[in-house]
């Protein structure tokens, strides 16, 4: 029997599942079947086996009175095993996965490529190249992930051609720009040109079917657990290099130019493609991860704008929009965003209203007051002093949030007075993702030029 035979058997199992426990109409049933072959097509060909695709689809369909996810615990103790157990000799194990070689290799070739320029003279860590490694950095990571999505989901000829240009285009306008050194444009540049390359990772990851719902709410779901990943090899990064420095220290050598110019740079990038590749070889078990974090860190978010807010108005205290504070905002504000769209891509679409969603919309609301009082804020600075390119962007990026969190509220609000589905909602928020992407290159493409690269 071959795999998509034994996959066919799982699905008619489940079926007779849920047809033998609940009272349910075959339409109704053969609409659900529907979706899980969607689901499972999907989920293969961003990597997972027949076995593991079907299992995670089973999980998001919903509750049904808690069979579906009554059959899903029948087959995870042998999902777990496949996981985490290494096959046995004989059953066409190979030393290493073929994505996981692939993965490896273009690690190691972005990490190399961050060595590139100092065979022309721009080295790593010196004062004078700062500027050249600010505005390209993203240049030696970026287009290798993606390139592992494009190799991993076989994009077609004209795809890989829509996905080329992105990266082409940042690396000329960031490298023949006549950007002030450090200045504020090239700053702005170069923190907004890791959302541009993203949205451009992210066509690879779903294999150029941009335009369809399901898949934009699967790069969702990747970003939010290769940012899990990414933190914690950070963190284990971190202790590997102090302990490095430590033990060179125990012999009287100094080897934090090891550290700093060698295994920093190096690590970070490649770090990023074997985040990647543990979030596809390990998609279907960390997924439980997601409810968690965000249950956890909703309040904790709600009570800290909350309390936010309250302190301001108590105490009459006006918001500082220098530069750094601005920057700030807006990293609470897409954090925030961030754990919204984490939650939403977690949460069973066909579960009832809860205490947990109304929790959501606290946050929600409490992050539309803080987005305000920020955009009163920067709206006021620009009056007294004019316009420059730290504040446009800030109050352009503002608005764009603004927008989406009020669209965000308005949704969450209809759904818990059980007026609109939550699928709607899902919608809002992943046809809202191109929109961060194209104020992304308007920064990066064209204020330079509007604030004369200053």
């Amino acid at each position: 029997m071959n795999k998509h035979a034994l996959l066919e058997e799982r699905i008619g199992e489940w079926r007779a599942y849920v047809l033998g426990r609940r009272a349910v109409e075959a339409a109704d049933v053969d609409e659900l079947e529907d979706h899980l072959r969607s689901q499972v097509e999907a989920l293969g060909e961003s990597g997972l086996d027949d076995d593991e695709a079907f299992l995670v689809g089973v999980k998001r369909l919903g509750n049904l009175d808690s069979l579906s996810r009554e059959f899903a615990r029948e087959y995870s103790e042998r999902l777990w095993k496949q996981l985490v157990v290494a096959p046995e000799e004989g059953e066409g194990s190979q030393a290493m996965p073929r994505d996981a070689a692939v993965a490896i290799a273009l690690a190691v070739a972005a990490g190399a490529s961050v060595k590139v320029p100092e065979l022309f003279g721009q080295r790593w860590g010196q004062d004078a190249y700062v500027s050249f490694y600010l505005r390209n950095f993203m240049l030696f990571v970026m287009p290798f992930l993606a390139l592992f999505f494009a190799w991993k989901r076989g994009l077609a000829g004209a795809s890989r051609l829509w996905l080329a240009a992105p990266f082409v285009a940042a690396g000329l306008l960031m490298n023949l720009s006549p950007f002030t050194p450090e200045g504020h444009t090239e700053i702005l540049a170069a923190l907004h040109l890791p959302i541009a390359l993203w949205i451009a990772v992210g066509f690879a990851y779903v294999g150029g079917r941009w335009r369809d719902h399901m898949y934009r709410m699967n790069f969702v779901r990747f970003s939010g657990e290769w940012f899990i990943y990414l933190v914690l090899i950070a963190l284990g990064g971190a202790v590997f290099m102090g302990f490095t420095v430590f033990l060179f220290q125990a012999i009287g050598l100094a080897a934090e130019p090891l550290v700093a110019n060698w295994i920093m740079p190096c690590g970070g990038v490649g770090a990023v493609l074997v985040a990647a590749w543990l979030v596809e070889a390990k998609q279907s078990v960390i997924e439980n991860m997601a409810p968690v974090l965000t249950r956890v860190f909703t309040p904790l978010f709600a009570v800290l704008l909350l309390l936010f807010v309250a302190t301001m108005a108590t105490t009459g205290n006006g918001l500082d929009v220098e530069r750094e504070l601005l920057i700030g905002f807006d990293l609470l504000l897409v954090l925030v965003l961030g754990l919204l769209l984490y939650s939403i891509s977690a949460r069973d679409p066909q579960a009832p209203p809860g205490l947990f969603d109304r929790l959501q919309l606290v946050l929600v609301i409490s992050a539309l007051l803080v987005d305000v009082i920020a955009l009163a804020a920067i709206a006021s600075r620009i009056a007294e002093f004019g316009f420059s390119p730290n504040k446009v962007a800030a109050l352009g990026e503002n608005l764009i949030l603004l927008v989406n969190l009020g669209g965000a509220a308005l949704l969450y609000a209809r759904f818990l007075r059980g007026r609109t589905e939550f699928a709607a909602l899902e919608r809002w928020q992943t046809s809202y993702l191109p929109v961060f992407g194209v104020w992304a290159w308007v920064v990066v493409a064209l204020f330079p030029a509007l604030f004369g690269f200053r």
